[in-house]
């Protein structure tokens, strides 16, 4: 069981069939926000950045900064229900 978190079957569980995620992982989050009133589609919100802490029920994360520059650095609390996808993803190679 995955608790609606596709993609993370390969991941250890706890007791409850919660997937473990290690602190410091850098993963992409997708997240349920709702249906558009204006054309009744479902909508998302992607987050990339590094698990500080995952309980099963609240996954917090530290949103890596945009790369253009116009976003910073931030951390967020992810509610367990809201996530539709979970996977890793390779660092950022920044050049030089």
């Amino acid at each position: 069981m995955n608790n609606g978190i596709q993609g993370a079957s390969s991941v250890p569980a706890d007791a409850h069939g919660v997937p473990a995620i290690p602190a410091g992982a850098r993963v992409v989050v997708r997240t349920a926000i709702g249906v558009d009133p204006a054309d009744g589609r479902m909508k998302f919100r992607d987050f990339v950045g590094h698990v500080r802490a995952w309980d099963g029920t609240v996954l917090e994360l530290t949103r890596d900064a945009a790369a253009n520059g116009s976003r910073p650095a931030e951390d967020v609390r992810i509610d367990a229900h809201t996530i539709v996808r979970l996977k890793p993803v390779p660092e950022r190679h920044y050049r030089s």
